[in-house]
């Protein structure tokens, strides 16, 4: 059976990488979440980890976005120009992204690995969300906070992640149309939502023998 590689984006608070891992653990194979894409990628760059996890998921100039979508602006600038270090912190993630998907099937979530990998025709694209009261609940539980705190936590991360997606990719966060699946989280909870995501990617992987 041929293997898959599946990426996850998902909301704050709604389960992505707890069902990340789990479908990992259940498939038997690699999981891997922001820091260890950011790990990878400071070890291929030589970039430390502590200024990868600084300019972390943080839009920055249209330069960047040009460099990593046209090649040949990449080998043209090339000598001729110093990049700036966010610029090559998202470059680094890109490419730690891409070598971690040569290696195998594996889960990851996050980084825009989805658009990073997009040219690939093993992979399955999934974002999981969830209404916002079960977000709160969660992050509640997950942080030790209340309510009120939850939900800015939420907002702000959320806010975050959809401005990164949307600067650095052609498609739109959250959008059903950038995914080949979206599912909401609280509909059969984390572990049911495993299950349904493990059967998916064996029928998917069976389809390509």
């Amino acid at each position: 059976m041929a293997g898959k590689i599946i990426t996850i984006g998902r909301q704050f608070g709604s389960g992505g990488r707890l069902i990340g891992e789990g479908l990992a653990k259940q498939l038997g194979i690699p999981y891997y979440d922001d820091k260890e894409i950011l790990r990878k990628a400071s070890e291929e760059s030589g970039i430390s980890n502590h200024v990868m996890e600084s300019f972390d998921e943080k839009p920055t100039s249209s330069l960047l976005y040009s460099l990593v979508m046209d090649p040949y602006a990449n080998a043209f600038i090339g000598n001729n120009f110093q990049m700036p270090l966010n610029h090559k912190v998202f470059i680094a993630s890109f490419d730690a992204i891409k070598s971690i998907a040569e290696e195998g099937p594996c889960v990851i979530v996050g980084r825009c690995a989805d658009y990073a990998l997009s040219d690939r025709d093993d992979l399955i694209s999934i974002f999981i969300h969830a209404p916002l009261p079960e977000r709160i609940r969660r992050t509640q539980e997950r942080m030790n906070i209340d309510a009120s705190r939850a939900e800015i936590m939420i907002n702000k991360a959320d806010k975050q992640r959809a401005s990164y997606y949307n600067y650095y990719t052609t498609k739109k966060w959250g959008d059903t149309a950038s995914y080949h699946l979206t599912i909401d989280s609280s509909l059969l909870g984390i572990d049911g939502t495993i299950d349904l995501l493990k059967e998916i990617y064996l029928k998917a992987a069976a389809k390509t023998k």
